[in-house]
């Protein structure tokens, strides 16, 4: 084995982090007799030479000897070199792909082609391998048929072969996963596998296996799917909570092209689960492959088939915008007495309330109940979920606030570094605006440390914290005006402006006036919009602040000016201010410059050209802000409404903002482009911000908000409804 490795001049390429030198050593220790070296040679191969998928001259020099280490019987946990090999050599660039390379990403593309071609062209030794002895290998090798064979047609023939022969449900289930990839891959094969899964849906023997086979009919031609697939799921899931323990179904899996008895598999023969052959012997090593390995080991230990929640993502995936289905779906899983079944359910739960628009009172109700359940990760992982949700988590109200009354030492999380932070409990029955969150908050005031987020949990709850004034502005008198002052004072400020409590102004303008260099610009930044929150009220900040705008120092003086003006009203003070930020050579300077001038309203009707001459401008958010500017100065709706509409459909950021200037125009006249648009966001189901692949924890909340102004805007013209 390795004959030529020595000739190879690895010390002349590199990978992630620097010369190649050592990737003989990594190759040698994949073959090691030692699993602790074999795994810390795997993590060493994933983080240096294939690192995030990065395709180097020493990744394309490996692919020889990896097609060694594949097919040797003698080397142990050979499957994970077949995964390895398959992630190499399967990127794809499409079209697209090729047509946004730049000159600095050539080599890359070069590198990625060649690692396709050079794993492709020895792709044949994986029709041997799907027969191995090593269960872990031949878990492996459908995928990497899948992935990598240049005749799918053979591909597709030798998976359906194999899979009443094969004694292991969970490579069963990869036999059917790799039938859905070899579809998507080349869709002329859609419909073939299509009909071979809708077969194995129906008439397969193992609740698995036929779970598998729908959840692929939905990746690859969900027009197939069962009319009633919501109780036939159901019914799968129940049946598979039956199985004993360790999740093994009937040992004959037919093909429904063939004779069933001629193809059975030995009923003599004993059971052989995942968790027994697949995974091989484990170790606890401190690599990051380790360290994933051993979470998904506590998320599958006690569980009958740690598969089927893979499924049911896949299912979920597939099912797409068929909301309906999904939610309920969703809720038979929140209501099974199988409690991990429930915990992934909460999990996609939040995963299709996040990209999807749908009445979700039902699935948030079953997903509140699950906060008094006694599995920690259970009621953790709906809290965090309900986080999420803002007003859409109003259904299970009375849950978080029982168990935020259960459970007071949850109230603040403590971290090994960094400040603490409110528990999810509290911070999603701020978010619903319950005073019932206000005895957990003043707590937290209570503690050394205040939580870095008690200022915007004070804001969403407004009025309902306002007994939280006087705490607020003790602590802000205590906090020292050192390099840390920052730090603990921007959450009591945020907290002061949300209540608007202007009683607070003198503890406020001390930390205005002692704001340290270290960070003392946003230290003046979170000062200023307090002060302004407080408007009329905070009066005595008129001076100080008039001295400011004049000589701004450490603070911006568009943010003095805004204050001032929320203060005393008085435009003649700041106006020249603020023309001049208009002309700053910094983008965030002459948009905040801009939203300040709308705020004046017609009083700043001397600066409507320019804000006209920034309507071609460049960056996207400078044009918004500009134009809404334009129409609070003006009051000229159609200029303004023609570019902000234009920008609606350049980038969906910028939609919360432009509805909420359409929105307090006043009603869209009926039949116009403003109401099309309206209309046509209305009844989209996929929610603006979506994303594939992440998300922020305040996109449900601006969706929602987005939905809100929408139906705000069009109001007088009909109602505006969601799917």
């Amino acid at each position: 084995m390795f004959s030529g490795i020595d000739e190879v001049d690895w010390a002349s390429m590199e990978h992630a982090y620097g010369p190649a030198d050592d990737v003989p050593e990594l190759l040698r220790g994949l073959a090691s007799q030692d699993p602790a070296e074999r795994e810390a040679a795997l993590d060493g191969m994933y983080g240096a030479v294939h690192h995030q998928g990065d395709v180097y001259a020493c990744t394309l020099a490996c692919i020889p000897f990896l097609f060694e280490l594949a097919v040797d019987p003698a080397v142990q946990d050979r499957g994970s070199v077949v995964e390895l090999l398959t992630s190499i050599g399967g990127f794809d660039l499409d079209e697209d792909d090729e047509a946004e390379i730049d000159e600095d990403e050539i080599e890359g593309a070069a590198n990625y082609a060649m690692a396709a071609a050079a794993v492709t062209a020895g792709a044949g030794v994986f029709f041997e391998l799907i027969a191995d002895e090593d269960p872990g290998v031949r878990l492996a090798a459908p995928l990497a048929l899948a992935t990598l064979h240049r005749h799918p047609v053979r591909v597709l023939a030798l998976l359906r072969e194999r899979l009443p022969v094969e004694p292991d449900e969970e490579v069963r289930l990869a036999l059917v996963e790799a039938a859905g990839r070899v579809a998507l891959r080349h869709r002329p094969l859609a419909g073939r596998v299509a009909e071979w899964l809708g077969r194995l849906a129906s008439r397969a023997h193992s609740p698995g296996l036929r779970l598998a086979a729908l959840a692929q009919l939905a990746r690859c031609s969900p027009d197939g799917l069962p009319g009633d697939v919501v109780p036939v799921v159901s019914g799968l899931l129940r049946e598979m909570r039956s199985l004993p323990e360790g999740g093994a179904a009937e040992k004959d899996c037919p093909d429904p092209d063939r004779d069933p008895e001629a193809e059975a598999v030995d009923p003599e023969a004993e059971p052989v689960t995942a968790a027994e052959t697949c995974r091989g012997e484990q170790v606890a090593t401190p690599t990051l492959v380790g360290q994933l390995r051993s979470l998904a080991a506590q998320e599958s230990a006690g569980r009958g088939a740690p598969w089927a929640a893979d499924l049911l993502r896949t299912l979920h995936v597939g099912l797409d915008d068929r909301v309906a289905d999904r939610t309920a779906l969703l809720a038979d899983q929140l209501r099974s007495p199988d409690r991990r079944q429930r915990i992934d359910a909460v999990r996609m739960s939040g995963g299709l309330i996040r990209a999807w628009r749908g009445p979700y009172e039902e699935l948030v109700a079953l997903v509140g109940d699950q906060l008094s359940d006694p599995e920690p990760r259970l009621a953790e992982a709906a809290s965090h979920v309900l986080e999420e949700l803002f007003g859409l988590a109003a259904p299970a109200a009375d849950a978080l606030a029982a168990r935020l009354e259960d459970r007071p030492g949850d109230w603040v999380k403590s971290w090994a570094s960094g400040p603490p932070g409110l528990g999810s409990t509290v911070k999603a029955l701020a978010r619903l605006g319950d005073a019932r969150a206000v005895p957990a908050l003043a707590a937290a005031l209570e503690l050394p440390r205040v939580a870095h987020d008690v200022g915007f949990a004070v804001g969403h709850l407004g009025a309902a914290a306002r007994p939280l004034a006087g705490a607020l502005r003790s602590r802000l008198a205590e906090v020292e005006l050192d390099e840390g002052a920052y730090d603990r004072a921007s959450p009591l400020l945020a907290g002061l402006a949300g209540l608007r409590a202007g009683e607070a102004t003198p503890e406020v303008l001390r930390v205005l006036r002692g704001a340290p260099e270290y960070r003392g610009e946003w230290l003046c930044t979170a000062a200023l919009r307090a002060l302004g929150s407080f408007g009329p009220a905070a009066r005595e900040a008129v001076p100080e602040l008039r001295a400011l705008i004049s000589r701004p120092g450490t603070a911006s003086a568009t943010e003095v000016a805004e204050a001032l003006w929320a203060i005393s009203g008085d435009a003649d003070a700041v106006l020249p201010a603020l023309i001049e930020g208009l002309q700053s050579h910094q983008v965030h300077e002459r948009r905040a410059a801009a939203v300040a001038l709308g705020s004046l309203g017609p009083r700043a009707a001397v600066v409507a050209p320019r804000l006209r001459g920034l309507l071609a401008h460049e960056d996207l958010w400078l044009r918004v802000d500009a134009a809404i500017a334009l129409w609070e100065v003006s009051g000229r709706t159609q200029e303004t409404v023609e570019a902000l509409l234009s920008d609606w459909e350049r980038s969906r950021h910028v939609r919360v903002r432009v509805a909420e200037c359409v929105a307090r125009m006043g009603p869209v006249p009926e039949g116009s482009a403003a109401a099309h648009v309206l209309r046509s966001e209305l009844v989209s189901v996929r929610r603006h911000n979506a994303m594939d692949g992440g998300y922020g924890s305040h996109d449900i909340h601006e969706d929602e908000k987005l939905l809100a102004l929408c139906r705000q805007a069009l109001r007088g013209t009909g109602k505006g409804t969601t799917a």
